[in-house]
């Protein structure tokens, strides 16, 4: 069995407009020193595989087929045996 913590994040040249909302309602809130924020997506997916190598094989295919949009999104993973 094995734990992954999946990370999804838009690339650097595409707009946050949930990163700029964020980063308003903090410096509204007194937090002026933030300069940027930017918003993504985190999981946690439990899985049975037969070894590491399949359990990251099975994730790179979840993250490209549905979890992250390839065109505007990074995606990483970390993988723990549980």
């Amino acid at each position: 069995m094995f734990l992954a913590k999946v990370y999804v994040t838009l690339k650097p040249t595409v707009n946050d407009p949930q990163g700029l909302t964020i980063k308003g309602g903090l410096h509204s809130l007194g937090f002026t020193s933030v300069e940027s924020v930017r918003a993504g997506k985190y999981m946690e997916i439990r899985l049975d595989g037969d070894s590491r190598q399949e359990a990251e094989r099975l994730l790179n295919e979840m993250c490209r087929q549905l979890l992250a949009n390839p065109i505007i999104e990074n995606y990483r993973f970390e993988l723990e045996e549980t």
